[in-house]
């Protein structure tokens, strides 16, 4: 009867390792799935790079500052003929 047991706690001790490899292979393949369909997703938005997007936010930051020196420039000028 001990030896019965003990095949039996085996045997469910098997079950269990099968049962938890089969889990950890669905997970990985689940994973790989949804990252595939996320990946598509985004690809389908047409999303800007990160460089892409720095490198127009340094332009406009360009653009800003030539803008601002320009309004000087005008202001220093219209009081110079206000004069």
């Amino acid at each position: 009867m001990v030896q019965t047991q003990n095949k039996l706690f085996d045997d469910l001790a098997k079950l269990a390792t099968g049962a938890a490899g089969t889990l950890h292979g669905v997970k990985a393949e689940l994973e790989g799935v949804v990252r595939q369909r996320v990946e598509r997703l985004l690809a389908n938005m047409d999303l800007v790079t990160r460089e892409e997007f720095e490198a127009v936010k340094a332009m406009a930051v360009e653009a800003r500052r030539e803008n601002e020196a320009l309004k000087a420039r005008l202001d220093a000028l219209d009081g110079k003929s206000d004069v």
